[in-house]
């Protein structure tokens, strides 16, 4: 008899073939909930037994004596920051080492991208007290939410003034640079008032992946350990699913190369300048990666925590076996 699984995702085009039943497992019933945003308290939500999760707020709550939550290396949501820094098309700034002594925007001071761009950041000369921060949202249709947490230092991280959206402050030069995911309404019209800071984005990231050996892990696999603890195979079955729900997409990606007119062109960039196990699962081809993501996590004040990368991601006994 399969197990049911009831997974909170994004609606990431990758999980087409497992949304389709293209993929499947013949001990796991996996029902997909396509959600917006992501569960705010995934260990105490009712509706799901697993769930796309924020690899920064998994790895502080661990650091905190939280084990409610198994995570997966499993790393659902990847990607270069670079191109997450975005500024006025007035604007002359076109380095990242132009922002010392700036003003920038986050929309979420802990989260897992915008730790990794302060990452980026320190590597180009800028560090977190040459800057003054301020977060908030990006646009008047963004819900006004506490965006810093227990991370506010007056004169240097704050929230914006009067919560004003930081689309308009960087129109009006109040702020620099913003660091959001995702692009506004209209960022990509041709006659778009905001821009990208850096010109080449792929040289820049090729450049940074060349220097670090990855792509950033933004989000994870989690799994509630009560769940867990009733099927202790299902994690690693789990994974492999998803992962195997990406490889099939990406066939037909490529074979299916005309939803957009140089899609092909971003595919074949992917191929000669990244390894095929760019985005491989798993501890072993992660290890760095979680390893520098812990050390940005204390250097960034984030939590305080000696966590390696075993014990962010303990192994379960009998991790792969027979279902119960």
């Amino acid at each position: 008899m399969k197990v049911t699984v009831r997974l909170a995702l994004r609606d990431w085009d990758y999980m087409t073939p497992l949304v389709l039943g293209d993929v499947q497992s013949t001990r796991l019933d996996v029902q997909v909930d396509r959600v917006g945003t992501l569960p705010d308290n995934f260990a105490n939500d009712p509706r799901y037994d697993a769930s796309e999760i924020s690899f920064s707020r998994y790895t502080t709550g661990r650091a905190g004596g939280d084990a409610t939550v198994v995570g997966v290396p499993n790393f659902l949501m990847r990607g270069f920051r670079h191109r997450c820094i975005i500024t006025a098309r007035s604007n002359s700034l076109t380095r990242l080492e132009e922002l010392k002594g700036g003003r920038i925007g986050v929309t979420g001071w802990q989260d897992s991208g915008n730790t990794w761009t302060r990452a980026a950041l320190s590597q180009a000369g800028v560090q977190i007290d040459d800057v003054r921060w301020y977060a908030g949202r990006l646009t008047e249709a963004h819900p006004i939410v506490d965006r810093l947490g227990p991370y506010t230092r007056p004169g240097r991280i704050e929230a914006v003034p009067g919560e004003r959206p930081m689309l308009e402050l960087l129109e009006s030069g109040e702020l620099d640079a913003v660091f959001t995911p995702f692009m506004p309404a209209g960022f990509f019209d041709r006659d778009s008032k905001f821009r990208h800071l850096l010109p080449d984005l792929h040289a820049a990231e090729v450049e940074y992946f060349d220097a670090v050996g990855y792509v950033p892990g933004i989000h994870i696999l989690g799994l509630k350990a009560s769940f867990v603890a009733e099927h202790p195979w299902l994690p690693q079955e789990l994974s492999d699913l998803l992962d195997e729900s990406q490889r099939v997409w990406l066939e037909k990606r490529r074979k299916y190369a005309d939803t957009t007119p140089w899609i092909i062109e971003e595919l074949g960039r992917c191929g000669r300048d990244l390894p095929g196990s760019w985005n491989a699962s798993g501890l072993e081809p992660n290890r760095k990666m979680i390893a520098d993501f812990l050390a940005e996590i204390r250097k960034q004040n984030l939590a305080d925590t000696d966590l390696t990368p075993d014990e962010l991601f303990p192994a379960i006994p009998h991790f792969v076996g027979e279902p119960a």
